[in-house]
């Protein structure tokens, strides 16, 4: 599957390119997403972090981005996940080790997005139809 590794890789790297320059639009009514309050983070350092999402009218591929801070530690992006906006709710779970970074158990900050790539042209562009930033508690798994 390296098409849809790419489209996912291309639409988290405008997620956070996007992300770090302008805020995304409010999401449509009865679109978003949440974040549960506690993470996990594995031996290793592999970081799970998990919600439910809800939303509409994607005509193009949607994904599931998510990123984490702590302390000092910079927010790192943690895996990506597909998305189906299709207006029932749906659980997502991202997993992923932060780049040269150690998190450990304890609190936390995470931001997760619902972002589609819609076509405009030949180029695809990022639609946000959720966002949300929270605190959260890392326990050792």
């Amino acid at each position: 599957m390296p098409v849809r590794r790419s489209l996912l890789a291309a639409a988290l790297g405008a997620t956070a390119l996007l992300g770090a320059t302008a805020a995304p639009a409010a999401a449509a009514p009865g679109e978003y997403i949440t974040v549960d309050p506690t993470g996990r983070i594995a031996a290793d350092g592999t970081v799970t972090l998990s919600g439910t999402y809800r939303c509409t009218g994607a005509t193009g591929p949607a994904f599931i981005g998510s990123s984490i801070s702590q302390g000092t530690v910079r927010q790192q992006g943690i895996g990506g996940s597909g998305a189906r906006c299709d207006g029932v709710e749906h659980r997502w779970q991202n997993s992923g080790k932060p780049y040269g970074q150690t998190l450990r158990p304890g609190a936390a900050h995470v931001q997760a997005t619902v972002v589609e790539l819609r076509r405009s042209g030949i180029i695809l562009v990022p639609v946000f139809h959720a966002q949300t930033d929270r605190d959260i508690t890392l326990v050792q798994s």
